[in-house]
């Protein structure tokens, strides 16, 4: 699969609340307004939950997303995003061309993601047929503090040069957009601004109008 379906990727995360049906039912409500707001691409995480809960959560999430439709992405399960029907697979760090080809192999006509904290796993990505790639973390950040050396824009630049769409990642605020924009990224990941602010909904038309996008978006 070609092209993004946004520029903006949603990053799940129910972690601002210790009591596990809160943080659910807290999510699933944070999303769909997100989604009704315009976002439109969903990277479902939460890689912390037992498999049982993240499967049933992760078919919730999916429903929802369909329905309002968006695209979801699942993290790292290339199984639970077949079994769901989900448009697309997010790889983690450190994922060999082996395993994106085994990816494709299995999510035929899915979309293949890659993290990547690197330039050389981007590079990797990109000589592996990955379908983009999230670079991080570009700038630091609260979510997770003390996640390496910030890359910086710069190294934005040097990515896009390995021909795959590259995603900014980590501490990409509504200010730093054009800056990662102008440096080449096709898009911007953002987790705890959309997650965890005071106003998500405010701070996802804050980010869709910096990258062109509007409500109206498909």
């Amino acid at each position: 699969m070609s092209g993004l379906p946004a520029r903006l990727l949603v990053v799940t995360d129910r972690s601002a609340t210790d009591v596990p049906e809160v943080a659910v039912r807290n999510l699933r409500a944070t999303l769909e307004r997100l989604l009704r707001a315009g976002a439109r691409w969903v990277w479902f995480r939460e890689r912390d939950l037992a498999p049982d809960a993240r499967r049933a959560l992760a078919r919730d999430i999916a429903r929802l997303v369909q329905a309002e439709g968006g695209s979801l992405t699942i993290g790292a399960d290339v199984a639970l995003a077949a079994e769901l029907g989900a448009d697309g697979v997010h790889l983690p760090g450190g994922t060999t061309s082996a395993e994106i080809a085994e990816a494709r192999r299995r999510l035929s006509g899915g979309r293949i993601g890659v993290s990547a904290h690197t330039l050389e796993e981007i590079a990797v990505a990109a000589r592996s047929g990955a379908d983009y790639a999230t670079l991080s973390p570009i700038f630091p950040t609260q979510s997770k503090p003390g996640y390496g050396p910030a890359l910086g824009a710069a190294a934005l630049e040097t990515a896009a040069g390995f021909g795959i769409p590259v995603i900014a990642l980590g501490g990409i605020t509504v200010d730093s957009v054009d800056a990662c924009r102008a440096a080449g990224a096709a898009g911007v990941a953002v987790m705890g601004a959309l997650m965890h602010g005071a106003d998500p909904v405010a701070e996802a038309r804050a980010y869709l109008a910096r990258l062109g996008a509007t409500s109206d978006e498909r």
